[in-house]
């Protein structure tokens, strides 16, 4: 079969590589489509390698066709050969074929694309375990989405809408300001124009303080923010693309109670990640196929074009999701 592959000087390739070999619990997937993510550009970069036993190339969630399954995929789940379905991996989705355990299968929602099926399983896993097992959220509460017109806050953001939950979520400019209006947000802040820290420290002084924050940017801003939250909050980091570094009170932080979580979703098991997923079939599907969450999808390039459809990432230039068709 044929993969995308990194060659000595970062560029991209669609080349040959061996085979996936069907194990026991495993489903083989002939891939019609695969989402990209930022974890993708880091692989390239040689930043985050894919954890032992999954494939060099990139990819961390496909959609496509189970085409054969090992005799404990057969007896374990409900999947049969034929079934559609998207599948989230440790890597190697920038492929023809992927190999991948039952449990990291979810049925295609009933009112999903392939395209927009193969977008579900690394956003949605990432937006659930921080929404609900990292952050605790609950109805009423209010969450602080950093970056909103990343593919992640493009899932994040009406996911907690639909679960009853106030978003506040930030941009650079007016025009991305317009461009994210579908995805329902109650405040989108351009911090171009606005000190996103003053307006959290009115929000707190208003009695409706972040109970959440879910940071992708980090940098000197994240101290400042850290200040203005509810007693209790979370404030989770999943990267750090403003910068590795800031400066906190740290009295402001055990007077508040506020608890500073560090969280990806590729170092957790094996188990959690089929926990997580099952908990999206049960608990987000019924929001899917209602109409209230849909990945937004922002461009579809051939995987021979895998290179481009980096270079939309690299330049900040999506609002949602990239998606390579194979």
């Amino acid at each position: 079969m044929k993969a995308i592959l990194v060659n000595e000087d970062k560029s991209l390739r669609w080349d040959n590589v061996p085979d996936p070999v069907c194990g026991f619990d495993d489903c083989l997937i002939k891939i019609e489509a695969a989402a990209l993510n930022r974890a993708d550009l880091m692989q390239r970069e040689g930043d985050y390698p894919p954890p032992a036993g999954c494939p060099e190339w990139m990819g961390l969630e496909v959609a496509g066709e189970i085409i054969a399954m090992g005799d404990g995929a057969v007896a374990k789940s409900s999947y049969k050969i034929g079934d559609k379905v998207c599948a989230l991996l440790g890597g190697g989705g920038y492929a023809e074929y992927v190999n991948v355990k039952y449990d990291m299968c979810m049925p295609v929602p009933k009112n999903c694309t392939m395209i927009e099926a193969a977008a579900i399983p690394e956003a949605f896993a990432t937006a659930y375990l921080n929404l609900f097992i990292e952050g605790k959220i609950k109805e009423g509460n209010t969450l602080l989405m950093n970056a909103g017109a990343s593919g992640l806050a493009s899932v994040i953001i009406p996911m907690a809408k639909a679960f009853g939950i106030r978003v506040i979520t930030t941009v650079l400019t007016d025009e991305i300001a317009n461009k994210i209006s579908h995805l329902g947000a109650d405040r989108v802040v351009v911090t171009t124009k606005e000190d996103i820290s003053e307006v959290l420290k009115a929000e707190l002084e208003a009695g409706h303080p972040v109970d959440v924050a879910i940071d992708c940017l980090g940098g000197e801003i994240m101290g400042k923010c850290i200040h203005y939250l509810s007693h209790g909050a979370r404030w989770i980091m999943i990267a750090a693309l403003a910068g590795t570094k800031t400066e906190i009170d740290l009295k402001n932080i055990y007077v508040r109670n506020v608890r500073i979580i560090g969280s990806t979703l590729r170092s957790r098991t094996p188990e959690v990640k089929a926990e997580i997923l099952a908990g999206i079939v049960r608990d987000v599907y019924p929001k899917i196929e209602a109409g209230l969450v849909k990945p937004t999808i922002h461009a579809v390039l051939p995987i021979t074009e895998a290179e481009a459809a980096h270079d939309i990432l690299y330049g900040g230039k999506n609002v949602g999701k990239v998606v390579l068709k194979v």
